[in-house]
C-alpha cells in the first residue's frame, strides 16, 4: 500500500483566533478553507517499470460541468461531444524518462509548449512518475476541443486525456484515483487545486468528492432510463479561473452555508433518483458562488432569468465561467430554451454567444485508438 499527497499552496487553511469575545456576526460566519489531497491506494505501487503495450495511442476526455450550483469546490458532472484530445508515442530522439509536447491544434495555440508548463504536459509527467517510467521517451500532441477560461473544464479535459494515455500506454496499470491526483497536480498549477471537473473528466458522469484528504470519489449514477439534457450557452468572454475564485467570500453566513449544504445535497438526491426538475430546482439556488461570480459576467444574470422563463429547470454557471448552464429533459425545448439564453447574452451583456445541447457523458476519458 502506497500514499501520495499532493498539497497545493493556492489552498490555504484559515483560521480565526479571537483576542476578545467575538460579536454575534461573527459567530455566525463559517471559514472557506481548501484541503490538500491524499490518496490511499492498493493498486498504486508498481514493482518494476512496465513497457509500452503500444507504440501509440490516442485519447479523448470531455468537457466537465463544475460546481452544479451549490457544490463548489465537490460536485462536477461531464457532458457528451465536446473535449480534448491526446496523442502520444514512444519517441526515441526523446531522452528517457521525459516527454516532449510536438503539436497543439484546435481551439486555441496559445498554450505553452513546455511540459512543465502544460496542463497536459503536468498531468503527463505526474503519470509516468506514479508509473516510474525511466526507460522511454513520449512525445505528445494536443489537439484543443475547448476554448481557455470557459467554464467548460478546459485544463482538466487536456490533463485527463494525457493521464489516461500515458496509463493506457502502458498497459492501464493505475486506476481513477492515482489518475485523478495525476490530473490534480496539474490543475493545482493552471487552475487551482480543486478535483470537481478533473474526477467527472476521467471518471465520466456525475462525481461528488467527499474529502480530499484522503480523496474519496463517489460516483454518482444517474438512471439510465431518465433524460437528462444541458443547455450550454458559452459568450465571446474568458473568464479565467484564478480571477473569478479571486472574486469569492472568505467568510460566509452560517444561513447561507446551511442553506447551500440542503440544496447540495437535494441535487445528490435529485440525481441519484433521475429526478430532472428537483436537480434544476437545486442547480439554481446557490447563495454563496454565484452572487459574487454573475456580476463578473455580462448579461449572465439576464441569461439565467430567460433561460427559466423559457421552461429550463434549473441556471446557473458552469464552473468558473463564462458558460451558463441549463437543465431540462427533451432536446427539443433545449434548443429554445438556448435561443433565448443567446439572445440574452447579446441583449444585456452586448456579448456574441453560442449555444448546445448536450447529454451527460458516463464514460470520461478514454482511449479511443491505438497502434
Amino acid at each position: 500500500m502506497a500514499t501520495l499527497c499532493f498539497q497545493s499552496p493556492s489552498k490555504p487553511i484559515f483560521n480565526f483566533h479571537p483576542k476578545t469575545k467575538p460579536s454575534k456576526s461573527l459567530i455566525t460566519k463559517v471559514s472557506i478553507f481548501k484541503p490538500r489531497a491524499t490518496v490511499q491506494s492498493q493498486g498504486l505501487v508498481i514493482a518494476t517499470e512496465p513497457e509500452p503495450v503500444f507504440t501509440s495511442v490516442k485519447t479523448f476526455a470531455p468537457a466537465t460541468v463544475a460546481n452544479l450550483g451549490p457544490g463548489f469546490d465537490f460536485l462536477g458532472c461531464a457532458v457528451d461531444g465536446l473535449g480534448d484530445h491526446v496523442t502520444l508515442h514512444v519517441d526515441p530522439s526523446v531522452r528517457n524518462g521525459d516527454i516532449s509536447i510536438s503539436e497543439i491544434t484546435g481551439t486555441t495555440t496559445k498554450l505553452s509548449f513546455d511540459p512543465h508548463q502544460n496542463c497536459a504536459g503536468i498531468a503527463a509527467m505526474a503519470t509516468m512518475k506514479m508509473l516510474g517510467i525511466k526507460s522511454v521517451g513520449l512525445s505528445l500532441a494536443l489537439r484543443k476541443g475547448l476554448p481557455l477560461g470557459s467554464g467548460l473544464g478546459s485544463s482538466a479535459a487536456s490533463a485527463a486525456a494525457a493521464a489516461v494515455a500515458v496509463n493506457e500506454l502502458f498497459g492501464r496499470k493505475l486506476g481513477n484515483d492515482e489518475l485523478v491526483l495525476a490530473g490534480l497536480e496539474s490543475e493545482a498549477k493552471v487552475s487551482g487545486f480543486h478535483a470537481d471537473n478533473i474526477a467527472p473528466a476521467i471518471m465520466g458522469g456525475f462525481v461528488l468528492i467527499r474529502s480530499y484528504e484522503p480523496l474519496d470519489l463517489k460516483p454518482l449514477r444517474f438512471p439510465l432510463e431518465k433524460d437528462l439534457f444541458f443547455v450550454l450557452v458559452s459568450p465571446d468572454f474568458e473568464a479565467p479561473t484564478k480571477k473569478m475564485r479571486a472574486a469569492l467570500a472568505k467568510e460566509i453566513p452560517m444561513a447561507d452555508h446551511v442553506w447551500n449544504s440542503s440544496q447540495a445535497a437535494a441535487l445528490v438526491a435529485a440525481v441519484v433518483e433521475g429526478d430532472v426538475a428537483s436537480l434544476g430546482k437545486a442547480l439554481s439556488s446557490d447563495k454563496v458562488v454565484e452572487p459574487k461570480r454573475a456580476p463578473l459576467i455580462p448579461g449572465m444574470e439576464a441569461v439565467k432569468k430567460a433561460a427559466l422563463e423559457a421552461g429550463a429547470f434549473g441556471c446557473t454557471i458552469s464552473g468558473a465561467g463564462p458558460t451558463a448552464v441549463a437543465v431540462i429533459d427533451t432536446a427539443e425545448k433545449g434548443y429554445e430554451i438556448g435561443e433565448k439564453m443567446v439572445e440574452a447574452f447579446s441583449r444585456f451583456g452586448n456579448l456574441k454567444s453560442v449555444a448546445s445541447v448536450k447529454k451527460l457523458d458516463k464514460i470520461g476519458a478514454r482511449l479511443i485508438k491505438s497502434m
